[in-house]
This record gives C-alpha cells, structure tokens and sequence, in this order.
C-alpha cells in the first residue's frame, strides 16, 4: 500500500510540477509570438511603391503576354504583417491582387495569403527565406477552377538589392507538370 501512495504522490507532483512549469511558457510564448522581430524588420524594409513589366505564360510553348503592374506594400498589425495591393492588367482585363505576407514567430516560418479579381479561392503558402542567396521560396496550394481541387503553386523571390527583385511564380501546366506561369522584375519607385 505504501508503495501505491508513494506512486501516486510522485506522480502528483510530477503533474503539479508540469502544469505550474506549463503555466509560465505560455505567457512569454504568447508574448514572443506577437513580438516583431528581424524577419518582420526585414519585411518592413520592403515598404513602398513597386512596379514592373510582369510576364504570363499560360502555354509554356508560347510567347508570354507583358503588362504593366504596380505594388503597393505597407506595413500592418504592429509590424507584424506585409500588406501588398497589387494592380495590372491580364488578358486585357483590369486586375487587382492583395497579399498578406508575415513571418510566423513559432513556427519559424513566413506565411502568405492571396487573393485576386480572378479568383474565389485563396492562396496560401509558407516558406524560407535564405540570407546567403537573398531569396524567399514559398509553396502552397491554390484551387483549380477545373477540378475543384488543391493545386500545388510556388512562389520564388530573388532580391537583387534594397530596391529591386524578380518574382517568379509556378504552378500545374497544361499537362499537369510544373510550369513558370508569371515572372516580373520589381523596381521601387523613388519617393
């Protein structure tokens, strides 16, 4: 019997030591969580007016269709998120994007959400960015409009300084492989 109580008193202070311990972490996760750091510093750096020539393939074989695109990025949530209001024209229609792209403290992750005048659905992505190679590879999924269902996309960013980089987006071709669908090189507009 002693040994029974013995158990079940060690293992009551083992619970009580490991919900006070638990306790205590979830403030100062929280707390890291909502905390702006270098990567959201590092978004931030990216505020401004940004245009570009875009590039859009929707047959890999043919010749790609150019228009005239302007990104406006700002900053929300304290710092914590990248606002993107993008414009152009497609297929000789007006078209207009928005992106929410921030950097997920717990998970050590950057997320991104995107939506267009093309589109009900939504993407969603997350990835890396590589300090030595000065790029930010994100992949997801976007619906297909076709089938209905998940498609994989992927996004590549290069940046070749403070005020210019290329974008690259792929995502299923026509034969359901990887294909480059939309490429452009971004400049900031001075102020």
């Amino acid at each position: 019997m002693k040994k029974i109580i013995s158990a079940a008193a060690c293992l009551l202070l083992t619970f009580f030591s490991i919900t006070s311990h638990a306790q205590e972490d979830p403030m100062k996760a929280w707390q890291d969580f909502m905390t702006p750091g270098a990567m959201h510093k590092w978004l931030a750096s990216h505020v401004g007016t940004w245009e570009s020539e875009v590039q859009m393939w929707m047959d890999p074989a043919a010749p790609p269709t150019k228009s005239a695109s302007t990104d406006v990025v700002t900053m929300s949530m304290n710092g914590l998120f990248q606002i993107g209001h993008f414009t152009s024209t497609m297929m000789g229609m007006p078209f207009q994007g928005q992106s929410t792209l921030g950097y997920d403290n717990a998970k050590k992750k950057f997320v991104l959400s995107w939506i267009d005048t093309f589109s009900s659905g939504m993407v969603i992505m997350n990835g890396d960015y590589d300090p030595a190679t000065k790029t930010l590879s994100l992949s997801g999924v976007q619906t297909d409009p076709v089938t209905g269902k998940d498609s994989p996309i992927r996004q590549v960013n290069v940046y070749h300084d403070e005020n210019s980089y290329t974008s690259s987006m792929y995502g299923a071709g026509p034969d359901g492989k990887e294909m480059k669908f939309m490429e452009g090189t971004y400049k900031r507009k001075k102020q």
